[in-house]
Formats: C-alpha cells, sequence, structure tokens
C-alpha cells in the first residue's frame, strides 16, 4: 500500500477531499473547548455533548461517501460479470486480458477507498486521543461504546468493513476464473491457494490487514489491558514484529509465568512449619516468604535492562538461579539451617523473569495477538497462584533416599527444581531468539513510520486530515505540545526513558495514586495470604491441606471475577467508579477481619478473606488498565517501563507486608492478627482518600 500512496495523485485525493475527517477543524474545537472551560464559558456537559454530536456528524459523512463508492464498484463490477460470461464462451484471449485489466482497474479504485478509510481512521483515534489528554477524560472508551454496540452504529459500518469483502471477493474470484492454467480455468473456492495470485489481489489484502490494525483498536479499548500497550504500530513497525514472533517463544514465556507463580506460592502453607523445625518462630515465615521480594526488587531492574538485548539469555538465567534457589531451598532441612533456606529464596527472587516475559509479549507480539497474549499472561498467573497452594497439600508424606529427607517442607523445593531443570531444557531446545539487527532498528521505526498513511500525510494529500508534519507529530505524540520546527523535540518525547529520575518525572499525580492503589491492594493479598498458615492454625487448628485447599480456592477466583469485571461490570460503570467502590470494599474486607471482644470464627475469618481477596482482585484489574491509559507513552518501552514500575510497586508492597508479619510476631502469635491489620487499615484508608482527590483525573 506505500506504493500505491506514492502513486495517487493529488487530482485524485482533491476531487475527495470534502469527504475526510477534519482534523484541523476538530484540533481548532478542543482547543477553543479548553479556552472556554478556562474561563468558565462553557460547562463540561456541553463540551461533550457538543464534541460527540460533531464527530457523529463527520462520521455519517464518511459513511455515506463510503456506501456511494461501494455501490459505483459494485455496479462496475455487475457490467464486467456480464461481459465475463460473454468472453469466456468466445474464448478471446486479447479480450480476456482487457477484462483483467478492468477487475485490476476496478482494484486499483478500491485500494483508493481503502486508503481513505485508512487516513480517516488514523484521524479519528487521533483526535480522540488528543481530546482524552488535552482534557483527562475517558471520552475515547464512551464515544466507542456507545457507538459501536448501537444497531444502527454508522462507526461499527465504517470500521468492520464488511462490505468490502464481497468486493475484494468479486475481484479476486473473477481474476483467478481468467488465469489460464493449460486450458483449465481454477476457482479460488476450488484452489483457495492459488500459486501465482494477481498482484493487485495481493496490495489489496496487505491494505485490508493494515486497516484492520488501524481499527482494531476500538474493539480493545473496552478490554483490560494488563501488559503495558504501545501506540497502535504502523504497517511497517507491524511487519518487524511479525518477524520476530514466534508461538513457541510465546509459550515458553507463558510457561516461565506459570512456574514462577507456582514457585511464589507453593510454600506458603509449609513456610511456618518449615521455619518451626529449623528452629525459628512460626512468624519468620514472613521473612521466608519476603526474602523472594526482596531478590524480585532488584532483579526486576536488571532483567528488564537485559531484555533490551536478548530474551534468550536472562530466561535461561532465570532458569538456572531458579534451579539453584529451589535446591538450596530443600536442602535447608538437613543442613539444619535457617540461613540456607533464605539463601535459597534470594535465588529464587534473583530470578524473577517477570520482566522479561512481559517485555516479549509487548514487544514481540503482534498487534492483532498481543490482547490474547496479555489474557495469557494473566491466566497463566492465576493459575499459578491456584496451583501453588494446591500442589504444596499433595506433599503430605515423609522418606528418605540416602540423606536427603522429602516430606511436606522439602518436597517443594524439589518439584520445582525439577521442573525448571525440565523447563530450562525445553527452553534451549525450542525457543528462538528474535533477530539482533531487527530489534536494535525498533525504535527508530517507531519514531519513523514508513506507512503508507503517513507518506500522504507527509505529501500534504489530505490536508483537512493532517496539514502538515507538525500536525502529523501532534496527533502522535501524547506526553508534548510541539511548536512548528520543533520535530526534533517531538521525536526525543517518542524515545523511552533512560533513568529511573526521568520516570519519576513523567508520573503525573494521577498516576502516582494509581501506583499508591497498586500498592495497597498487593499489601493487603500479602498480608492475607502470608500469615494464613499461621493464624489458622492459631484460631482453627488447620493442616497443612487445610489451609492449602482455602489457598488454592482463593487463586482459583482470580479469573471468574476477571472475567465478571472484564464482561460485565466495565460495561456498567466507569472504571473509577469500580476503582472507588472495590478500594471501600477491600477496606470493609480488612475491618471485618479484626478480632474484637467475640469468638474468632471459620466464617469470620473464610468470609473477610473472601471479601478482601476478591475484591483486591476486581481492583487490580481496573487499577491496570487505568493505569496503561494514564501513563506516559515514553513508559512503554525501555528498561524503566510502567510495567517495571508497577511491578516495583507490588514486590516493595510485599516485602513490607512480609515484615511487617515477622517483626508482629515478636508481640506473640496472639497479637498477630490485629497488628498487621492495623497499617493494612491505614494503608487502605489514605489510598480511598488520595483517590478521591484525583477522581476528576480519572475520568
Amino acid at each position: 500500500m506505500v506504493a500505491f500512496g506514492k502513486k495517487l495523485k493529488e487530482s485524485q485525493i482533491q476531487e475527495w477531499q470534502g469527504y475526510y475527517i477534519n482534523y484541523k477543524f476538530l484540533k481548532k474545537k478542543v482547543n477553543r473547548y479548553a479556552q472556554q472551560l478556562e474561563v468558565g464559558a462553557q460547562d463540561h456537559r456541553y463540551v461533550l455533548k457538543d464534541f460527540s454530536r460533531m464527530l457523529d456528524s463527520q462520521i455519517e459523512k464518511i459513511v455515506l461517501f463510503l456506501l456511494e463508492q461501494q455501490g459505483q464498484l459494485a455496479s462496475r463490477l455487475s457490467d464486467l460479470r456480464e461481459q465475463h460470461d460473454e468472453i469466456l464462451q468466445q474464448t478471446d484471449g486479447a479480450k480476456i486480458s482487457e477484462l483483467q485489466e478492468a477487475y485490476r482497474g476496478v482494484g486499483h479504485d478500491l485500494l483508493r477507498l481503502l486508503f481513505f478509510v485508512e487516513m480517516n481512521a488514523t484521524g479519528l483515534r487521533k483526535i480522540l486521543k488528543k481530546f482524552d489528554k488535552r482534557f483527562g477524560y475517558r471520552f475515547t472508551n464512551y464515544y466507542v461504546k456507545t457507538r459501536a454496540n448501537h444497531p444502527y452504529s454508522q462507526l461499527r459500518q465504517v470500521f468492520k468493513h464488511v462490505g468490502f469483502g464481497a468486493v475484494v471477493g468479486a475481484i479476486s474470484r473473477n481474476l483467478a476464473d481468467l488465469q489460464d492454467h493449460q486450458g483449465n480455468y481454477v476457482s479460488i473456492y476450488d484452489q483457495p491457494a492459488l500459486s501465482h495470485p494477481d498482484p493487485v489481489v495481493y496490495s489489496i489484502k496487505a491494505a485490508v490487514n493494515r486497516l484492520s490494525n488501524s481499527t482494531n483498536f476500538l474493539e480493545f479499548l473496552g478490554k483490560h489491558a494488563f501488559i503495558m500497550q504501545d501506540d497502535l504500530p504502523t504497517p511497517s513497525e507491524e511487519d518487524v514484529v511479525e518477524e520476530r514472533y514466534h508461538f513457541m517463544s510465546l509459550l515458553l514465556n507463558l510457561v516461565s509465568t506459570f512456574l514462577y507463580m507456582v514457585n511464589t506460592y507453593i510454600i506458603v502453607p509449609t513456610a511456618d512449619d518449615y521455619s518451626l523445625s529449623l528452629g525459628a518462630a512460626a512468624t519468620v515465615c514472613g521473612v521466608v516468604i519476603g526474602s523472594m521480594a526482596v531478590a524480585q526488587v532488584f532483579s526486576s531492574v536488571y532483567f528488564s535492562a537485559w531484555s533490551n538485548r536478548s530474551y534468550l539469555r536472562p530466561l535461561i538465567f532465570s532458569s538456572v538461579v531458579l534451579l539453584i534457589g529451589n535446591t538450596l531451598y530443600a536442602l535447608a532441612y538437613d543442613l539444619n539451617s535457617i540461613a540456607v533456606l533464605l539463601v535459597g529464596r534470594l535465588f529464587c527472587g534473583l530470578g524473577s523473569a517477570r520482566a522479561v516475559n512481559r517485555r516479549y509479549i509487548s514487544d514481540c507480539v503482534p498487534h492483532k495477538l498481543r490482547m490474547w497474549a496479555s489474557a495469557g499472561f494473566v491466566t497463566a498467573s492465576a493459575l499459578g497462584m491456584a496451583c501453588g497452594p494446591a500442589l504444596a497439600c499433595l506433599f503430605q508424606t515423609n522418606f528418605k533416599i540416602y540423606k536427603l529427607t522429602f516430606n511436606e517442607d522439602t518436597l517443594p523445593g524439589w518439584v520445582m527444581a525439577l521442573s525448571w531443570l525440565f523447563y530450562l531444557l525445553w527452553l534451549w531446545i525450542c525457543f528462538q531468539e528474535p533477530p539482533q539487527e531487527i530489534k536494535e532498528n525498533m525504535l527508530p521505526q517507531e519514531v519513523h513510520s514508513g506507512s503508507s498513511v503517513n507518506y500522504a500525510v507527509e505529501n500534504g494529500y489530505t490536508q483537512p486530515l493532517l496539514l502538515n508534519m507538525e500536525a502529523k507529530q501532534q496527533g502522535q505524540n501524547e506526553d508534548a505540545e510541539c511548536d512548528d520546527g520543533e520535530e526534533d523535540s517531538c521525536e526525543k518525547t517518542h524515545k523511552p526513558v533512560t533513568s529511573i529520575v526521568s520516570a519519576y518525572r513523567l508520573l503525573t499525580p494521577s498516576v502516582k495514586v494509581q501506583l499508591f492503589v497498586y500498592f495497597m491492594l498487593k499489601y493487603a493479598m500479602e498480608i492475607l495470604l502470608a500469615e494464613a498458615s499461621v493464624i489458622t492454625a492459631y484460631y482453627f487448628i488447620w493442616s497443612t491441606s487445610s489451609v492449602a485447599i482455602f489457598l488454592a480456592c482463593l487463586g482459583l477466583t482470580v479469573l471468574p471475577v476477571n472475567i465478571v469485571v472484564g464482561t460485565y461490570i466495565s460495561n456498567m460503570f466507569e472504571e473509577r467508579q469500580v476503582l472507588l467502590a472495590s478500594e471501600i470494599m477491600v477496606l470493609i474486607g480488612i475491618l471485618l477481619s479484626f478480632h474484637i471482644g467475640i469468638p474468632y470464627s471459620v466464617p469470620q475469618y473464610v468470609g473477610s478473606a473472601l471479601i478482601t481477596f476478591v475484591s483486591a482482585e476486581v481492583l487490580e484489574g481496573v487499577n491496570l488498565s487505568l493505569l496503561s491509559r494514564v501513563m506516559s507513552s515514553r513508559l512503554s518501552r525501555g528498561t524503566y517501563n510502567g510495567g517495571l514500575l508497577s511491578t516495583e510497586a507490588g514486590t516493595l508492597a510485599r516485602v513490607i507486608a512480609d515484615g511487617t508479619i515477622t517483626l508482629s510476631g515478636y508481640l506473640g502469635v496472639s497479637r498477630l492478627l490485629n497488628t498487621t491489620l492495623v497499617p493494612s487499615l491505614f494503608i487502605c484508608i489514605s489510598s480511598i482518600i488520595a483517590t478521591c482527590f484525583t477522581y476528576n483525573a480519572l475520568y
């Protein structure tokens, strides 16, 4: 389609000039709205209503023009169909060639129409992003949901581009029929993959694919984003990502995610017993569990930096370190050393490659598959979280092989060491490292895209859409307004940040609050999970199997909760409303967990734990969705990316929570529950207050 864009004559574009979305006019309206709101001349409700009306009018103009042009193409194809039938009976070679050229002419006109739609899709995307960025509204999500789901949706008629499929099919089939294969005329329905399809069909298919890439954001906006998403890819950038994509490598990253989550939670039911068997207090389980998180604070940074150069090597290093760490964890029992136990867990934390797993999905998975890969990442994490405690309840045995003890305390380490060994062999055999030269060229292609749309824009073909290069960069840049001639400044804002200080400077107050909310929910969840074995043993005399089943049941709620939130709740309420309601529910769960006065019962503990955990899961989904939307685009790539920042916030919360459990243990197990819940209560109230202060910025 790039070649086609270069061949477009300015006179042809000028012919359709009045039917393009008027980006310059809409951009001026956005600036005017901002001025009116500053002086109080208009209110927010009027701005939303008026801007929606103008967009509806622009889209209606596009739709009606598309229908008119599709009708003309259909009429031409109908006339050619009659000639086709007559010529096939005569088998006149010269006339067949003329008819083929006629079909190719229709194909080129269809390319013009596809180019027209892609230009308008780009313009619509940019003006919606500009409106959201300027006012901090959630207008794009509202507009897409209300327009795309309506039975008379004009937006859906444009971007689903169903009518194009019929035209493409007619051109492809008839050109295939006219191809002479030794006197036999071949139908595309008999042989879908012809050995020599017509070049114009190749061009049309490529154009349709690029158009899909330009409009898939309409379907994606209503989904929760768990991987930091970059801006929509340009065609040339997406081609590069296609070269990097390898299904088995993606699967290996998801398996790594699953195994690491199993590794994290498999020891939770038995950590207190293991500590006691080594001569330490039961509450030292907080240090045992938390030591892994302490190491992860540092490993996330170097793994994120390492993933700039390679994916295979950090994954191999991760597997080896986790193999060593789990082996040390298992050997600590026979060595009777709490130090070896802690070192083993530290090694496990140093092997945390979740930053690499996230980075692989965002960099090496095509945009059309990224949502599914992100869902796979969440699913793998949830299953690992549930399977860890479930596996622990299966290890109720005790035997020795030579001088090595295998019991409920050591088997989690041995099983995970064996699992990482098998994974390491699988990784070495099947993982395919993305080409290094492609990896190095990704950023320039991101800044200097070579799509046909940008080519046409740069050459002034569609003045109503984007008048010049400065306007093009304003539309693409989310983080800075570029003055005329400041191209270098604009390109600089696309580059990833190179230090933690630079990353911090890009955090707006609303982003800082969302990171604090993420910290709060991870802290509350870690307190609940890490001290479960100690609390239930003290109050209810639960066995290890009972604790493991309880934690596994909690983990199994993750997927159903995310499905309900993503399918129903997010369509009924605004994300900021769900966010605040979830925080309040977490607060209620924490309050119900306190042991005050009356005897502590199983229904009270299980009920409050379920409220806290499920509410925190709902909160996490909404929180990550808001973070991916309000974070700067410069934090979507590089070492210090948004995913790393959120991971560090969550990991730091786990470290502090596990430290709180251990320190509270010095006051006695009888006071452990209330002592650890007080900080959770304080942090939760603080996050609710902070959310209320930034509530309007989350629209």
